[in-house]
């Protein structure tokens, strides 16, 4: 016999590509799903960074079960062999899959709190019989409350971008810069950011993926408008590995990427400032100074770009009995498969419902958002993590545990202590990978080509 909380509808938080993917997956599944938008539009966070290109091509960007659901409908999957850029996957892909759920998706419903109806997180009595209840903020500023049977969250980590601060803070002076301070990689398509750092001096803090991209994209503006210079600033050293893996990575475009970056500082439009974790960014006039923990300062900046990963928002789901990793902010069991501490060769292992489950019984955060602070995703592992919770909460057990993914190949390798210390950079530059290669951070990533 069903019961009133079987009858309620799977809540999917984000409709982004891990959350639309779960959608796809539950009503493959026939079960309910209910996805709640905070943007205006399908992918609002793939939007904010439209202007990039993936490093990931079509085939590994659109999920098989939504690939299902749209078919019939006319749509026309892209050459499977190209590379999207993030405007592209949100209009080609994410938005005609949303269309297609029709009133499964609600847009401009932000989640401010999930729970359990009536039971708080100290509460044990019958806590696992109630529904979740969630709460929202309606875009025309009304309040709801909704139930649910479950609740995936793939809410991501675009909205909270990590600090400058080396501490996981922000440095001394960080917010009181924030108008020459921005988190994001610079569209310089658009005139008004293209105006804003051509000719300028521009700090680019991180090492990843897309710090690349900003890295590459200044350096072809340096081209085309003198005094165009960047200050690349990495918290740790360079070694053979900090450009990625070449020709040897087995997403070709982003080895591309590594050596865009490369070739941004061999040919002198960006210098490297190695093993600088900032203390504090002081305003001088119109210019920043950015000082670091053991006392250096650098010459004056007109712009930071700050790109030091990013991190999830818990905020809304504190009420609810998560099992997380205390480093990585990730479900315990995954975080040893992702740790960048301990990283070894080779792939993720391919995972679902097992590593994603939490105290809370009913509950996933999937996508982005499961990884926590860790510094490397792929689209296809989310889809394959929706697949598997969407097969647990229908019953279908051996599915659910079954794995149907293969990742390409990282080339990945990882050194002893902090990943991002001198000492462990030096310590992957060989290793047991054919050739290095980079952490990369869960922003998007430029192929090098757009």
């Amino acid at each position: 016999m069903t019961t009133p909380t079987e009858a309620l509808p799977v809540i999917v938080i984000g409709a982004g590509p891990a959350g639309l993917a779960a959608a796809s997956h539950l009503v493959e599944r026939d079960i309910e799903p209910l996805v709640l938008e905070a943007g205006p539009a399908a992918g609002s966070a793939v939007r904010e960074w439209g202007h990039v290109r993936l490093f990931s091509t079509w085939s590994e960007l659109v999920d098989p079960a939504a690939e299902k659901l749209l078919v019939p409908t006319g749509w026309t999957a892209p050459d499977s062999a190209t590379y999207p850029s993030g405007a592209d996957w949100a209009e080609r892909y994410l938005q005609p899959l949303a269309d297609l759920l029709g009133d499964k998706v609600r847009y401009g419903a932000q989640v401010t709190g999930v729970s359990r109806l009536g039971r708080d997180r100290i509460v044990d009595a019958d806590r696992e019989a109630q529904p979740f209840t969630v709460s929202i903020l309606n875009a025309d500023g009304t309040e709801e409350r909704l139930t649910a049977r479950a609740v995936i969250d793939a809410s991501g980590t675009w909205s909270t971008p990590s600090p400058i601060g080396g501490d996981g803070l922000p440095a001394l002076g960080e917010k009181a810069a924030a108008d020459r301070i921005s988190y994001r990689i610079p569209n310089l398509k658009d005139p008004a950011v293209r105006a804003r750092y051509a000719g300028k001096r521009t700090a680019v803090i991180g090492s990843g993926a897309s710090a690349f991209t900003a890295l590459a994209y200044l350096a072809e503006l340096s081209k085309e408008e003198s005094g165009t210079h960047t200050v690349w600033i990495l918290r740790r050293g360079i070694s053979g590995s900090t450009f990625g893996g070449g020709s040897a990575d087995q997403l070709p475009a982003r080895g591309a990427l590594g050596l865009a970056a490369k070739a941004a500082v061999d040919n002198g439009h960006a210098n490297a400032v190695t093993g600088f974790r900032t203390d504090a960014v002081e305003r001088h006039d119109d210019q920043l100074v950015l000082v670091a923990e053991d006392g250096r300062r650098l010459d004056p900046v007109d712009e930071v770009i700050v790109l030091t990963g990013l991190r999830p928002d818990l905020s809304f789901v504190n009420e609810l009995r998560l099992g997380l990793d205390e480093r990585l902010q990730a479900p315990v069991d995954l975080a040893p498969l992702i740790d960048p501490n301990q990283h070894s060769c080779g792939t993720v292992y391919p995972h679902g419902v097992k590593e994603l489950s939490h105290p809370e019984k009913g509950i996933y955060l999937v996508g982005m958002k499961s990884y926590g602070r860790a510094p490397t995703f792929l689209a296809m592992t989310g889809y394959e993590q929706v697949r598997s919770i969407a097969a647990h909460l229908a019953g279908d057990h051996e599915a659910a545990e079954r794995v149907e993914l293969t990742l390409p190949e990282t080339g990945v390798c990882g050194g002893a202590g902090l990943f991002d210390q001198p000492a462990a950079a030096e310590a992957s530059g060989g290793g047991c990978c054919a050739a290095p290669a980079t952490l990369t951070i869960g922003a998007p990533a430029s192929s090098g080509g757009c």
